[in-house]
């Protein structure tokens, strides 16, 4: 995604909160691990990405040869890279909806589709991984938002190209789009549609038509279908790059394939440890404790008589102590923790309990409040998704 805001400063502020926490650590290494056991679909499933294709009914209906190489494709698919590098939109950079992603072609028609549910589905921002031929009447492939020419970003074997590819030469990738349009219109018979001359460029809001052979680009006046459009991919530098060229970003907090591409040998750092079970609270000009007790959070430092009284103070409009604050905050008011709403945001339920314990520690017992509504929320978004999965739609 190249978002339209104000400036680049506020553009490299949203891709470092997608960076954070769209694609957690803890996914990463469990995608990556059975991945590399060869566990393509346990890799999907700890990526939440969903799997609908059988490759027993393709071998059947297209052939042995054909289902060998989608096959092939997943054992190296990185379904954890390839949600890394999705499009999404502003201001939350969340996954982009409604999206039928080409990811790779095997004939005239067969393409293994990324799909991302409509709006109403998105909240858990899970998506699926899908066979699209054209027959069984799903979106079609977006011609703007495909992944087939750029494989380094989703299939662990090219992962590499990126460093190549972060900043794309416009002629060259307009060369390989008409090189590669070209090949697939002759397995379709489709000698008469046009396989040279210009490439359609979206970027910054304008539509530019673009020469291979030279470079040169003139604005576009017509919209022709038959003139292929440059892919997203191939329009805009990688965020990535442009992260850690602002020094906005250390590599160690990068996918780590696309650390080892864009800064080889870079050593990311030990993840995230866990939170201490006391918070410090400035409380009245003293420095007071916030810990567990039997499973609830509680202010060390004030005794149950005061704590009665303060809590009798607010009720009639008086203001809260800052330990109590503190603790409301925690339990009834996680719109102001960042990175928990962040987590939920981005569908990583387990990522906010987590931070939760951090907070609160492992043992704490959750009262009801807005951080279990919200957590209650992403649950029956993960619902939602179930249905847009078997094609309906919700009922009101």
């Amino acid at each position: 995604m190249h978002p339209s805001l104000a400036n680049g400063e506020t553009r490299l502020d949203l891709w470092l909160r997608v960076r954070e926490f769209a694609v957690p650590p803890p996914m990463i290494e469990t995608s990556t691990a059975r991945r590399l056991a060869g566990d393509w679909a346990g890799a999907c499933a700890a990526a939440r990405v969903d799997v609908d294709l059988n490759l027993r009914r393709l071998a059947r209906l297209r052939g042995p040869d054909i289902a060998a190489r989608v096959r092939a494709d997943l054992r190296h698919l990185a379904p954890d890279l390839l949600r890394w590098h999705l499009p999404r939109i502003g201001p939350d950079g969340l996954l982009r909806p409604g999206l039928t992603v080409t990811l790779a072609r095997y004939d005239a028609e067969l393409h293994l589709v990324a799909r991302t549910p409509p709006a109403w589905a998105a909240g858990g921002q899970r998506f699926s991984l899908a066979l699209w031929d054209g027959t069984g009447g799903g979106p079609h492939p977006d011609r703007y938002f495909r992944l087939d020419l750029h494989r380094h970003l989703w299939d662990a074997r090219r992962a590499g190209e990126l460093r190549a590819r972060a900043r794309p030469d416009w002629a060259a990738e307009a060369a390989l789009l008409r090189t590669e349009g070209a090949a697939f219109l002759r397995l379709k018979g489709a000698a008469l549609l046009r396989t040279e001359g210009p490439v359609l460029v979206r970027a910054a809001g304008r539509r530019l038509l673009l020469d291979p052979r030279t470079g040169a680009t003139r604005p576009a006046r017509t919209r022709d279908g038959r003139v292929p459009v440059l892919p997203h991919a191939s329009t805009y530098p990688a965020p990535d790059l442009e992260l850690l060229e602002a020094g906005a970003i250390d590599p160690g907090a990068l996918h780590p394939l696309v650390a080892e591409a864009l800064a080889p040998g870079s050593v990311p750092p030990p993840g995230p440890q866990p939170g201490a079970a006391t918070r410090i609270v400035e409380c009245r000009g003293a420095e007071h404790r916030i810990a567990l007790v039997d499973g609830v959070l509680t202010a060390l430092d004030h005794d149950p008589a005061q704590l009665r009284r303060e809590e009798l103070l607010v009720a009639l409009g008086g203001p809260p102590l800052p330990c109590l604050r503190a603790i409301d905050l925690v339990h009834r008011r996680p719109e102001r923790l960042d990175d928990i709403r962040a987590r939920l945001d981005h569908g990583d339920a387990a990522g906010a309990l987590a931070a939760v314990e951090s907070l609160l520690g492992p043992n704490a017992l959750l009262r009801a409040g807005a951080l279990r509504e919200a957590l209650e929320a992403a649950a029956r978004q993960r619902i939602l998704h179930g249905l847009f999965r078997n094609g309906l739609t919700p009922t009101r």
